[in-house]
């Protein structure tokens, strides 16, 4: 196997003006463009791995912190955050950079745009990668008519995507927890998330918060964690605040009903499905079913799974993530 470089890369960021959204953008490198689109509760700097390994490797790497997150305009409207608006954001981030096509690669949620906009927009991307979460995962089962009603009916009223749905609820826990302890809170969620800890229910205790769920914060830094990576986190919600990223959760029911036009669309572009073996979305029926050949699916070139990785994929293994990227890129 070979190690891949990650080389020094000066990373710019400049603000850019996507239909009237102010979208920050990290950005480095020359060649095919390359968007990574971060999930919840992160930013472009959940990439930083990435974005010098694969400017490095010959391709233009461009990582935006979304809608509603980090340096970018924080809309108030919870209708604000359609799957149409996030998608939008990236067709349109397309155009402003000059280009037609693009390779999409989202995590958690950023997955989930790269999934739609694959089938949405399919002469818009060269290729499209999933990291954790899969295509579809917000599809109701067993004859619930609404994703949020399938999560209650199947996992109840604690679940936190059922818990999310209450307005400023979790968001002015995570607030709370943010002013209190700022790095702390930052800590727990990666630890939480980790594979190295001790995995997440996703139930918020009877009482308690979203805040509750997370694992304790403990003196020790895990491996992958870096001394300024909860400050920069803490740094970015401390501006933008956490309800601009609930409010893609509060769509979940609006979206199903918005994608009803190409959501059984079969994804053309060659794809890449990457996850971590105690990520606990590796049970998903939707990711079995991808893990097995994605029927949904024309060309999907590779699945991976990162044994003892958790769902901060990127961040908790950089070095094998970029050689499975840099591999999918180079086979477009």
């Amino acid at each position: 196997m070979t190690a891949v470089k990650r080389e020094q890369v000066e990373v710019a960021h400049r603000t850019v003006d996507v239909d009237g959204l102010r979208m920050h953008i990290a950005e480095a490198g020359t060649g095919p463009l390359v968007l990574l689109l971060h999930g919840w509760p992160e930013s472009w700097y959940s990439w930083r791995h990435q974005i010098p390994a694969l400017a490095t490797a010959g391709y233009h790497v461009v990582a935006p912190d979304q809608r509603g997150y980090g340096d970018t305009d924080v809309p108030e409207r919870v209708q604000d955050y359609t799957i149409k608006h996030l998608v939008g954001d990236v067709t349109r981030l397309i155009d402003v950079l000059g280009k037609q096509r693009a390779t999409v690669i989202g995590h958690d949620w950023g997955a989930i745009v790269a999934w739609e906009m694959a089938k949405m927009y399919p002469q818009r991307v060269t290729g499209v990668a999933g990291l954790s979460i899969p295509d579809r995962f917000a599809e109701p089962r067993g004859g619930a008519a609404t994703p949020i009603a399938d999560v209650r009916a199947t996992l109840g009223e604690a679940f936190y995507i059922v818990h999310f749905q209450q307005p400023g609820v979790a968001d002015a826990a995570l607030a709370s927890a943010l002013e209190h302890d700022p790095e702390g809170l930052f800590r727990r969620i990666f630890r939480t998330a980790s594979g190295d800890g001790p995995g997440w229910s996703g139930m918020v205790p009877g009482g308690g918060t979203i805040v509750d769920s997370l694992a304790d914060e403990t003196p020790t830094l895990l491996d992958w964690e870096g001394e300024q990576d909860a400050k920069t986190y803490a740094a970015q919600f401390q501006k933008s605040g956490f309800t601009g990223g609930i409010n893609w959760y509060r769509n979940l029911d609006r979206n199903w009903e918005l994608s009803a036009a190409w959501r059984d669309n079969r994804v053309h572009a060659p794809a890449l499905y990457l996850i971590g073996g105690r990520d606990g979305a590796l049970a998903l029926p939707q990711s079995q079913q991808l893990m097995s050949g994605g029927s949904g699916f024309l060309n999907l070139r590779e699945t991976v799974v990162l044994p003892g990785v958790g769902h901060a994929i990127q961040q908790e293994r950089p070095d094998r993530v970029n050689e499975v990227l840099i591999r999918f890129l180079q086979s477009l």
